[in-house]
């Protein structure tokens, strides 16, 4: 607990949260905080539930009938609260795939120039080898399907990919690792 010269309180549960105080940063900045999840819209801000979980300390004599109704509304009101809670995560994260579509297509207009490219010499030998024109092989490396001899591999992706019946690649999960044993039940 820190105690301010105009009696403000702080209390910190830990002393990371009390370290990031005395240093001065603002709550709202740092991604981990409560403050920012709620300044962002992370977080519930207006909930009828998040009330009751506030403290109170009122002392009440010790009734067993009171105990046992206040614990099964403990109980319901963690029900609501974890369904509203879904389906504000579910609102949040609405439309979330087709705005990373749309980023990863602006991405790839904006930085084309470093998508890979044929070679000279790669053209050349497709046009005497398989007879096709300039134009043809223009299409083929704006759609970007460039053929299996110019697709390059390093590293671990050599053990990853599979060679399909047409003589392209496919890419699979990496195999297990040696002397893991895999339980099937």
């Amino acid at each position: 607990m820190f105690v301010r010269n105009d009696a403000k309180q702080f209390r910190f549960c830990r002393s990371k949260c009390h370290k990031n105080f005395k240093m001065k940063r603002n709550p709202r900045k740092l991604a981990w905080t409560k403050a920012f999840r709620k300044a962002a819209g992370k977080e519930m801000t207006v909930d009828s539930t998040l009330q009751f979980a506030q403290r109170r300390n009122v002392p009440v004599r010790y009734n067993r009938d009171l105990v046992q109704k206040t614990l099964k509304a403990m109980e319901r009101i963690s029900e609501i609260r974890q369904k509203r809670e879904r389906v504000f995560y579910k609102r949040r994260m609405a439309g979330k795939r087709a705005r990373e579509l749309a980023d990863a297509r602006k991405l790839v207009q904006t930085h084309s120039h470093l998508l890979p490219r044929m070679r000279g010499s790669e053209k050349r030998r497709l046009a005497l080898e398989q007879g096709l024109d300039q134009e043809e092989i223009a299409r083929l490396e704006q759609q970007n399907v460039l053929p299996s001899e110019t697709k390059k591999v390093f590293g671990k992706e050599k053990i990853r990919q599979k060679v399909r019946v047409d003589g392209g690649f496919d890419f699979a999960a990496p195999p297990a690792q040696e002397g893991m044993e895999v339980d099937s039940d």
